[in-house]
């Protein structure tokens, strides 16, 4: 179901039920800057909160999956499939979440909330290592969200 504005400015739920279900997938990604020894100490596996980048996937998937009710005009969905991956840069980690779902509606914001949650939880493993010496992030960022493939198919 989508929303949208009616002309009285309401907002309103589209009924997309006569619409066929079919196949569909999105993929998202990100990337997260760090300092080019944050990048080495979760290659080594050296991050004092754990397995990073393993920690990062569980965060995506669960992310994805509860897209709404995260936002509210996303409606729940049974999803086929999530899957977060990631590629250790020499200045970060890119990641990207894809999401596979039959049915009516599209899942981007699902492919979306999964990478952006995945990128925030690799900040918060590796806080410590960014932070100077007055407890900023002058490296850190996370930049370059985007849905990079949007799949739609018969079954």
């Amino acid at each position: 179901m989508f929303t949208h504005i009616d002309d009285s400015g309401r907002a309103r739920v589209v009924d997309v039920s006569g619409k066929d279900d079919v196949v569909r997938i999105a993929r998202a990604e990100g990337v997260i800057y760090l300092k080019e020894s944050t990048v080495d100490a979760i290659r080594e596996n050296r991050v004092a909160k754990g397995n990073v980048l393993n920690t990062a996937t569980v965060a995506g998937i669960l992310a994805a999956k509860k897209t709404s009710e995260l936002i509210p005009m996303c409606h729940p969905l049974q999803i086929s499939s999530v899957s977060v991956d990631f590629e250790l840069l020499e200045n970060g980690v890119r990641a990207a979440c894809e999401v596979k779902y039959v049915g009516k509606t599209g899942v981007e914001m699902e492919a979306l909330v999964g990478v952006t949650t995945a990128l925030l939880t690799v900040w918060d493993m590796v806080k410590s290592l960014e932070k100077d010496e007055g407890g900023q992030y002058p490296v850190t960022r996370i930049s370059d969200v985007r849905v990079v493939e949007k799949v739609k198919r018969e079954k």
